[in-house]
C-alpha cells in the first residue's frame, strides 16, 4: 500500500471486510468475535480504524501493544517484533565475554529515549548512543555489541517498539524493559521476570545503580533462563515445537472464549 494515505487505507480495509460480511452469511455471526487479524506498526493499526466492530470484538495480533493505541490486554495478543534471519548466530553461555554493563543505540523518537540518551550518553560503564551505530565504522558493529553486553536497554518508542527486545534475547543479552505501559509478548505463557528486568520509565535516572545492584549469581540465572527462552522468539518454516508460531497459536487459543455472542 505504498503511496496510499491513511484515510484511503482505512476505506479499502473497511470495504473489504464489509464485502466479506455480505458475501458470507456466517462470517459475521459473532460480530467478529470468532476472528483474529494480524497488524503491525501504526500503519496496520490505523488501517482498521473504520471497523470499530473488529477492533472491539476480534482478537488483534499486534506489534504495538502499548495502551495508547487501543490495545485491550485481555483480548489482544502482543506479537514479538522479530527481524529474521538474524545477522549473527545466537549468543549464550558466554558470560565471561560480557564486559559492558548496559547498551542502547537508536533514534530519540520518544520521551523516554530522549531522557535515556541525555542522562547516560557520556557514562563510562554504559554504552548509550543517541544515534544508530554508523555502518562506516565496521560491519555489524551494532549486533556484535550485544555479544559483549550484560544488559541491553529496551526503551519504549514513539508508536511501536522495535525488534531490540528479540535481538537482545537472540544474542544472549538480558533485556531491560523500560516502559510504563507495554504488554510483553507471550506474557500469559512465559515469566519475563525470570530472564529480563522490567522497569518503570522513572527508573531511568537510577538505571546504572539498578544494573550494578544485580549480583553475579542473579545475572547468571537471568542469562541461563534467557538462553532457554530463545526458542520462543524464532520463526521457522515449517514451524517447530515451542517456536514463535506455536506461541502465537497458543495465545489465540487462550483468548478464543473471551467474547461470545
Amino acid at each position: 500500500m505504498q503511496g496510499i494515505s491513511y484515510e484511503n487505507m482505512t476505506i479499502i480495509v473497511q470495504n473489504y471486510v464489509e464485502s466479506l460480511i455480505s458475501k458470507y452469511p456466517y462470517w459475521n455471526r459473532t460480530l467478529g468475535a470468532d476472528h483474529f487479524f494480524v497488524t503491525c506498526h501504526d500503519v496496520g493499526v490505523r488501517a482498521f480504524e473504520g471497523i470499530p466492530m473488529a477492533i472491539k470484538n476480534s482478537i488483534r495480533v499486534v506489534c504495538s501493544p502499548s495502551y495508547d493505541v487501543g490495545y485491550i490486554p485481555h483480548k489482544d495478543v502482543a506479537l514479538p517484533q522479530v527481524l529474521q534471519p538474524f545477522a549473527l548466530p545466537s549468543g549464550g553461555h558466554d558470560i565471561e565475554n560480557r564486559t559492558i554493563l548496559g547498551f542502547w543505540a537508536g533514534h530519540r523518537n520518544s520521551k523516554i529515549r530522549v531522557i535515556l540518551a541525555r542522562v547516560w550518553e557520556n557514562d563510562t560503564e554504559l554504552a548509550i548512543s543517541n544515534n544508530r551505530i554508523n555502518r562506516a565504522i565496521g560491519e555489524l558493529v551494532y549486533q556484535k555489541t550485544f555479544y559483549r553486553t550484560k544488559f541491553c536497554i529496551c526503551p519504549g518508542g514513539s508508536q511501536v517498539n522495535s525488534a531490540r527486545i528479540t535481538d537482545s534475547i537472540h544474542y544472549g543479552c538480558v533485556p531491560v524493559i523500560l516502559s510504563n505501559y507495554y504488554d510483553l509478548p507471550f506474557n500469559d505463557i512465559v515469566d519475563w521476570q525470570k530472564f529480563s528486568l522490567v522497569l518503570k520509565e522513572s527508573d531511568v535516572y537510577g538505571l546504572k545503580s539498578i544494573l550494578k545492584s544485580v549480583s553475579h549469581e542473579k545475572f547468571v540465572d537471568l542469562h541461563n533462563r534467557l538462553v532457554e527462552a530463545q526458542k520462543h522468539f524464532e520463526w521457522h518454516s515449517p514451524p517447530i515445537p515451542y517456536d514463535a508460531f506455536h506461541m502465537v497459536m497458543y495465545e489465540l487459543w487462550l483468548r478464543h472464549h473471551v467474547i461470545k455472542y
